[in-house]
């Protein structure tokens, strides 16, 4: 079937066009908002050539295509539909859920767009530690000091542009979103990295003083800064779009951009950015602090019940944290302790595959597990683990196990959105022997525990 057919039955199963009132996607899956879910036909599309599973969550369907596809997919729904958003009656408690789902779904749709940019930032950062090891150096006869200045200034290039204009991306998607002009968000995100003012980095590091403005307010740059730019970015489109209801058409193009940009940059380098600056550094201290309890106990936590956030669409909130965890100091600590949770659904549901007696559960699990390993759960978890319940709860414990380890080892990444095998690639120094072994761990007692305690014979007939 091709992507097109794909994208055409998809539409149809949904109730057609008229049933659509937004599409969206994230790394893995097809987000559709209905009027009327009861006009899904869920059991066909889990039918589909290519479609791993599907599922209700945050008050959208979403369909599980995988990496890559999803994107082709959804382009292909989009030029069916006109658009992504469209016509139909919309009954708010069916398709929005609540007001924390929505939330949820806010942080999704602002910082989804913006994460591949920082998975290709993370990956240069790996490969630049790799190459620049004085292991791998003498491989070739080379020393750290025979590698050209010019060389590692165009490394910088590749790992520091995107942290640097952090604020003009968050920005850019955070106005696109919200009914804004992106090319005003653009700007405005990188009026807050203005070479005129003084960098955060440098403020930081006691090179450079703040300005000082009413002769107390201390004003930096907000280069590596998250919160201030995606709420600056959510006032000012509104803003501006209560601007251009009220503007003459005769001058709008002239009045609104200016006095959009000007108000979006007073209420930034004076009101909301100092404060919300403030809230995210205590937001982030205090996240840290919890990974860093003693005896590995944070990593247990959230290795084991961090992967409840997935099921519940509340995983996204948690880019926020790694984006900003990155920009400070280039360090994602979330990231290896999340990889051993995913790793152990892989075990888990191949302890599954290799004891199902239906042909069926294999087909799903063995590639689920494959799938899994290559940082991809949604075919495990929603296709095998939770619903025989127990492979799942073995999981957890085997993510915590490895979570635990990964705490113990104070492993840390270079990126983030990548795990499993692919994740070594956030790993390429010193710390990549302790990334294999956290994770064959995590994967083992996954697997042990589901082996003899996790799924049997009856709970697959039940």
């Amino acid at each position: 079937m091709s992507d097109k057919e794909l994208a055409n039955k998809i539409v149809e199963l949904v109730g057609g066009t008229g049933n659509i009132v937004s599409v969206r996607h994230c790394a893995t899956r097809l987000r559709i908002v209905v009027s009327n879910k009861d006009d899904i036909q869920v059991k066909e599309i889990e039918a589909l050539d290519k479609v791993k599973g599907s599922f209700f969550n945050s008050g959208q369907y979403q369909i599980i295509l995988g990496t890559g596809l999803v994107n082709r997919i959804y382009d292909e729904v989009t030029k069916i539909t006109g658009d992504s958003e469209s016509g139909g009656e919309v009954k708010e408690e069916v398709v929005y859920g609540n007001k924390f789902q929505r939330m949820i779904r806010m942080f999704s749709d602002v910082f989804v767009p913006i994460i591949p940019v920082l998975v290709a930032t993370g990956l240069f950062m790996g490969l630049r530690g790799l190459l620049t090891q004085e292991a791998v150096l003498n491989v070739f006869g080379l020393t750290t000091d025979s590698i050209p200045q010019s060389l590692l200034t165009f490394t910088q290039i590749l790992t520091d542009t995107a942290f640097s204009f952090l604020p003009a991306l968050v920005c850019w998607s955070t106005f696109r979103n919200f009914g804004g002009s992106p090319i005003i968000g653009i700007v405005l995100g990188l009026m807050l990295v203005s070479p005129s003012l003084p960098s955060s980095y440098d403020v930081g590091s006691g090179a450079a003083e703040p300005l000082v403005f009413f002769g107390f307010l201390r004003v930096a740059g907000y280069q590596g800064s998250v919160l201030p730019a995606f709420v600056t970015g959510i006032v000012t489109s509104k803003f501006e779009k209560w601007l251009r209801k009220h503007v003459p058409d005769a001058i709008d193009l002239i009045v609104t951009p200016f006095v959009t940009l000007l108000v979006g940059i007073l209420l930034a380098l004076f009101v909301l950015g100092p404060i919300l600056h403030y809230v995210e550094n205590g937001v982030l201290f205090l996240v840290e602090n919890l990974l860093f309890l003693p005896m590995g106990i944070g990593g247990l936590l959230y290795g084991c019940f961090g992967q409840l956030l997935g099921i519940f669409g509340i995983h996204h909130i948690l880019n926020f944290l790694e984006i900003s965890m990155l920009a400070q100091d280039g360090w994602n600590y979330l990231n290896p302790i999340g990889t051993c949770g995913n790793v152990a659904q892989a075990g888990a549901v191949l302890a599954v595959a290799i004891k199902a007696v239906s042909n069926k559960t294999k087909q799903v699990a063995y590639p689920s597990c494959l799938s899994a390993l290559l940082g991809i759960t949604e075919p495990a978890v929603f296709g095998v683990n939770l619903r025989f319940v127990k492979p799942f709860i073995m999981s957890m414990i085997g993510g915590g196990v490895g979570g635990f380890l990964a705490s113990i080892f104070h492993l840390r990444a270079t990126g983030m959105s990548i795990t499993g095998i692919p994740g070594t690639l956030l790993y390429l120094n010193e710390q990549l022997p302790i990334y294999l072994l956290v994770n064959v761990v995590a994967f083992v007692v996954a697997f042990v525990l589901t082996w003899l305690f996790g799924f049997n014979k009856k709970m697959e007939s039940a």
